[in-house]
């Protein structure tokens, strides 16, 4: 279980997050979803311990981010918005790349059954020759290689096709019921989070989002 207790955090005396507290339970997909600026991405810099809050603090099943950080981290998965992946290698190169730097290893079968899962099949072909969905998909499965525990996405299916949205989608939806994994994501794609998440949390001012969710008979939990 993740639990956020009241944390505060500042950028050269200019506040983005206050007082935000949250839980989320073992297994739960929550969308993230709010205003440009409003703060999610650093609130998933923070709880993927890559940043760290003015005040307040993080919990992971119990364990404090402040005195259980090494460990904590390498129950973790991030994916940021932007790609990092190498463009020169195939997609069996960027996993067996990846893999080698993980927390753990898993082998090269393992790692080409997380690509098959979400229908990357193209095992053998050079980044650079996929389509923009399918790059999607490889950075995610690299987020997957040490099989973390809490999974965190910034916009891990903005720019791509309906197909390739669809089937990140459910992958994340299996992900979270066969393996209790705790995935939180933003997105700007309001059909998207009505599909895929259990639950969704409003971060910002800006209550367009709630209102928009509230006419699709989306409950929505406001954090600020």
């Amino acid at each position: 279980m993740l639990e956020v207790q009241t944390i505060n955090k500042s950028y050269k005396k200019k506040s983005v997050l206050e007082n935000i507290s949250l839980t989320i339970e073992r297994g739960e997909i929550v969308g993230l979803v709010g205003e440009n600026g409003a703060g999610k991405s650093t609130l998933l810099h923070m709880l993927s311990t890559l940043m760290r809050p003015d005040a307040g603090e993080i919990y992971w099943n119990g364990l404090s981010y402040r005195q259980h950080y090494q460990e904590i981290k390498q129950k973790i998965g991030f994916v940021p918005q932007d790609l990092a992946i190498w463009e020169h290698f195939s997609v069996e190169d960027n996993m067996r790349y990846f893999e080698q730097l993980s927390w753990k290893n898993i082998g090269i079968e393992a790692c080409k059954k997380i690509c098959e899962e979400m229908q990357l099949m193209q095992w053998k072909e050079p980044v650079s020759s996929l389509s923009g969905g399918m790059k999607r998909k490889l950075n995610l499965a690299i987020s997957l290689i040490h099989q973390p525990e809490l999974l965190l996405l910034d916009e891990p299916t903005v720019g791509i096709d309906m197909r390739s949205k669809q089937e990140i989608g459910r992958f994340l939806q299996l992900l979270a019921k066969t393996q209790g994994t705790t995935i939180i994501y933003t997105s700007h794609d309001m059909s998207e989070i009505e599909q895929f998440t259990d639950r969704v949390l409003l971060i910002g001012k800006d209550y367009y989002y709630q209102n928009l969710l509230s006419a699709r008979g989306i409950h929505v939990d406001c954090l600020s």
